[in-house]
């Protein structure tokens, strides 16, 4: 048997959906050439992790061992993929690898963060490969809701590894390359040793429907709407942006683009050349000249993003636009899990206001980029792998897929983040777990997730907050009254009296109480401080807040 092995290791996507970031491996154990199979992002919420910008794979183990790493090779340019490019570069500091349009919105990325965009460079279509140490990659076109989406036919020594991306069987997908049964079985002739595969939609049973179906339907209901319409679709899926605009030309509207990632990601693709014939816009400050029945806006927002356009109009006004009565607003989208709470609160608001909301309950205004569980059933029949890991899914994706491998002979190995599959032998093989993770962007700055800043921010929010200041005179007495500042909390307790005065004469008594040795000792005073004041709250409101003690000393 050979001394070189063959390792998958996912250190994001795999047990989620999003903040995807694949390793392959191969050469000897703890000396294997590396190559990395993107950088994406997650996007936080307000219940897990509260203040927070976006949220990346923990790459530590990879920076351990940034010597060994050859490329990162980026499948497509939604954010799950391609957002953490620039801010995890700087420690990775190796060749980045994408085609055209791909690697447009990674530069961008780089640029944003102050990185070399032309660390970033653009590979051609399949056939063509990329020689990364033991490897080949190739980028195989392949069908999914932004263009230019490739699966990556990985060689080595070993054999052919086939890592899908994102993708579906889309024949008619109207922006980017269609899903080609020939080329795929083409790929496959020479044999794959393993597919590793997307699995978010493997729950549904009915085939997938093609990007082309949508357009009928959107278009008879915008030309049906009396007033002023309104539509968000992800931006990144410029397929349906295309059809929602075209929707609005054959209605007589004047289209309208709203919101920052909408129009970059309309004009990086026309840039780029995948989007053509794309319908004229209108600037956002003109429209409000137009009479609302003549007006088709195409805005950001699908998944309830506080700060984008559909919030934004949601609340009140945005860019002089708003909504009003008898208007129309489409969410020809569907809602990613977790981010049902906001979706829900921009469409009781436009209700509010007499708008009528469309979502996609109906199935008539989207499709999803993803395969189904009979396209899934086909690539694994046309590429026939000797083995299957599922990727891209919850962990009951996961799961189910590998089931769905075993159905078809296939075997499979279930592999969340941080698993380590040896893929060098007959059969797929366990070699190891890797500590992953999480890192934040809070602000400008990355934080671990186990750094306990958005535990302590969760626990503020969930248990308020009090602050207690005393100063200690040159004899080591109080020099007066403690005092307290309550902030997150009722302003009075069971007594009827201010909260704050309530724990203030508690401490009081207790330093009344307090011997030379608690007096003179800053760490022990504190912590009798703070057990004072959170158990005083507690009889008071039910609840032991946060406790800030500041102890000042007069020298």
């Amino acid at each position: 048997m050979s001394a070189e092995r063959l390792i998958y290791l996912p250190l994001g996507g795999a047990g989620e959906i999003g903040m995807n970031c694949y390793v392959y491996g191969y050469g000897r154990e703890d000396e294997e050439r590396l190559i990395v199979v993107d950088l994406g992002v997650a996007f936080p919420d307000m219940d897990g992790s509260p203040g927070v910008d976006l949220i990346f794979p923990d790459i530590a183990w990879l920076e351990a061992r940034r010597d060994r790493i050859e490329a990162v090779f980026i499948t497509h340019a939604h954010e799950d993929h391609v957002g953490a490019t620039g801010h995890l570069w700087s420690r990775l500091r190796v060749p980045v690898h994408a085609r055209k349009f791909t690697a447009a919105v990674a530069r961008r990325k780089m640029d944003e963060q102050g990185q070399d965009p032309e660390e970033v460079r653009i590979a051609s279509p399949w056939p063509a490969q990329i020689e990364a140490g033991p490897f080949k990659v190739g980028f195989a076109p392949i069908s999914h809701s932004i263009p230019e989406s490739s699966a990556l036919v990985i060689d080595c020594p070993a054999g052919r590894l086939v890592h899908t991306g994102d993708f579906k069987r889309d024949a008619t997908p109207l922006v980017g390359e269609p899903f080609d049964p020939a080329l795929w079985a083409e790929i496959a002739r020479p044999g794959v040793k393993a597919l590793i595969c997307d699995s978010t939609n493997v729950f549904t049973d009915t085939e997938g429907r093609s990007e082309a179906v949508v357009g009928p339907a959107i278009q008879e209901l915008v030309v049906a709407a009396p007033g002023m319409v309104v539509a968000t679709t992800f931006a990144s899926n410029l397929a349906r942006v295309r059809t929602l605009a075209e929707a609005g030309q054959a209605a007589g509207r004047s289209v309208v683009l709203l919101g920052r990632a909408m129009r970059r990601m309309v004009t990086e693709a026309v840039e780029a050349g995948v989007l053509v014939d794309f319908p004229k816009t209108m600037p956002p400050e003109d429209a409000a000249k137009i009479p609302r029945e003549n007006l088709m806006l195409i805005v950001t927002g699908s998944q309830g993003e506080r700060r984008a356009a559909s919030a934004q109009l949601a609340r009140g006004k945005y860019l002089g636009l708003e909504m009003k009565e008898g208007d129309l607003f489409l969410f020809s989208s569907k809602t990613i899990p977790g981010n049902e709470r906001g979706v829900l609160n921009i469409i009781n608001a436009f209700s509010e206001m007499g708008v009528d909301v469309v979502d996609d309950s109906s199935g008539r205004y989207h499709v999803s980029g993803h395969a189904n569980r009979p396209d899934l059933k086909a690539m694994h029949e046309i590429t026939a792998p000797q083995f299957l890991i599922p990727m891209h899914g919850e962990h009951r994706h996961l799961r189910e897929h590998v089931k769905l491998g075993t159905e078809t002979g296939i075997a499979g190995v279930l592999a969340p983040n941080g698993t380590m599959v040896d893929l060098s032998g007959n059969a797929p093989r366990v070699a190891g777990y890797v500590d992953t993770g999480r890192t934040y962007l809070d602000g400008s700055v990355q934080i671990g997730a186990l750094d306990g800043i958005v535990r302590e921010r969760i626990r503020l929010a969930l248990n308020g907050h009090l602050v207690i200041t005393l100063i200690i005179d040159e004899e080591d007495e109080p020099l007066g009254e403690p005092w307290c500042e309550v902030k997150g909390l009722p302003e009075k307790g069971r007594s009827k009296a201010p909260l704050s005065e309530v724990i203030e004469e508690e401490l009081g008594q207790f330093l009344g109480r307090a011997d030379d040795d608690l007096l003179v000792d800053d760490d022990k005073l504190t912590e009798a401080l703070r057990r004072v004041a959170r158990n005083t709250a507690n009889s008071e409101i039910g609840r032991k807040p946060e406790v800030t003690v500041v102890i000042s000393r007069l020298s």
